[in-house]
């Protein structure tokens, strides 16, 4: 699915835009992941990409009945791969790449 897609299933008007937060090559299919193509990889097996997408006020989660959602303060998830995973625990430096203002 794609972020024009995913943008036109959360928002009413589609017109919010993502923000590529992460991305992420992996040269096979292994766990390690890295922010750049490796010089000894030609043709990378997977390209991960973590978007940034503004919810409206009005926003319901779908969580399937297999699944728990947690919430969890970002200095928990800091440097916490085993808990979280490797992807969720990089969102708290992805977070502070930028700048947010609180209307």
């Amino acid at each position: 699915v794609g972020l024009v897609t995913c943008t036109l299933e959360v928002t009413p008007n589609g017109k919010s835009s993502g923000i590529n937060a992460e991305y992420g090559w992996r040269p096979n299919y292994e766990p390690p992941q890295y922010p750049y193509i490796p010089p000894h990889v030609t043709k990378p097996k997977e390209h991960r990409r973590l978007f940034l997408v503004r919810l409206p006020e009005r926003a319901m989660f779908a969580v399937p009945r297999n699944y728990k959602l947690v919430a969890a303060p970002l200095f928990e998830l800091y440097d916490n791969s085993n808990g979280y995973g490797p992807v969720i625990s990089t969102l708290p430096q992805n977070l502070s790449r930028f700048s947010y203002v609180y209307a």
